[in-house]
């Protein structure tokens, strides 16, 4: 049974509006504006370095922001940031785990953090244990748990007081995929039973499992929607999947060259981005027939990664351009 914690709005779960937070002359956030949706899962993507975890702690609050507003729940990051402490569960990429008390013992310390009700405790408890999977580990020191296993019962500690909202900061950071896609398969579990997931992450595939995100970029965000629309916002490009005998071969044969507007190295092959897929491929064979091995030629969808770093080089470009 949830706890009683009411909001004081029926509006977005979380709402900025022309947030700023400067650091003297260094400016973390700039100017920034979205909602997020009850319910929803919110990714806020971005390389390290791009606001995102300073705007979670704005939004939790933990830090004031320099201008602009922000609510959480219809409450004021500015002036009621206790209000905003109780109706929200957060964990960081830091694992704020003490390890020398066992998973049992952890789970008891936070819900006393968390205030709660003792008559509560039992059945919290249970829940946490047999949602993260950690019923056999109750008793086992929590510094002998893997990385994926701390991090679920970081993840379990963080819902204890049933908070509708959850901010999750770099929540996979150092952890295996097979733990981060299981860590995944809980956040949707959880927004299933109705809580907000504000995550941020610096993994590009994680924007797949969002239901929509921002793109964070030198404390601007430079692109706001779902995974497909993002994807869709492209527009007349198009991208080829090429791999050869000889990559930096090539990558400088086809740099530069009409009807190519992109090649940029992906795994062990490179991405080549061009307006028309079937001229392109000409071009590719006509640039590299001869000369060596194509192995493979096909145009495929593009992933986050392209498309964040397509959205990059255009707002660097924009940047760069004569006022």
């Amino acid at each position: 049974m949830p706890l009683e914690v009411t909001s004081q709005a029926n509006g977005p779960a979380v709402r900025l509006t022309k947030l700023v937070k400067r650091f003297g002359d260094f400016v973390a956030v700039d100017n920034v504006t979205l909602d997020v949706a009850r319910g929803e899962i919110f990714g806020f993507l971005g390389p390290n370095g791009a606001g995102k975890s300073t705007t979670i702690r704005i939004l939790c609050g933990l830090m004031a922001p320099t201008s602009g507003s922000a609510t959480v729940e219809g409450f004021d990051v500015a002036t009621q940031s206790e209000e905003i402490k109780k109706r929200i569960g957060y964990m960081s990429q830091k694992f704020s785990l003490y390890d020398d008390l066992t998973v049992g013992e952890n789970i008891e310390f936070f819900a006393g953090v968390y205030n709660v009700p003792p008559e509560k405790f039992a059945a919290r408890r249970d829940f946490v244990l047999k949602m993260a999977t950690l019923e056999d580990k109750r008793d086992m020191k929590t510094a002998l748990l893997s990385g994926g296993w701390k991090q679920r019962l970081a993840l379990g500690c963080a819902i204890l007081h049933e908070p509708p909202i959850l901010f999750l900061d770099e929540p996979t950071s150092g952890v295996d995929p097979i733990a981060r896609r299981s860590f995944w398969d809980l956040i949707y579990q959880l927004s299933e039973a109705g809580h907000t997931i504000f995550v941020t992450t610096h993994y590009m595939d994680e924007a797949e499992y969002c239901h929509r995100i921002a793109l964070m970029y030198g404390g601007r965000t430079i692109a706001l929607g779902s995974p497909a629309e993002l994807k869709a916002s492209l527009g007349g490009e198009h991208l080829l999947n090429l791999e050869t005998s000889d990559l930096l071969e090539s990558l400088s044969r086809l740099v530069g060259h009409e009807g190519i507007l992109d090649v940029a190295v992906f795994g062990g092959g490179l991405h080549v981005k061009v307006s028309d897929p079937y001229e392109g491929m000409a071009t590719i064979h006509k640039l590299l027939d001869g000369v060596l091995e194509i192995q493979t030629l096909e145009k495929i969808t593009p992933s986050m990664e392209d498309v964040f770093v397509s959205l990059i080089e255009q707002q660097e470009k924009q940047e760069k351009a004569p006022a």
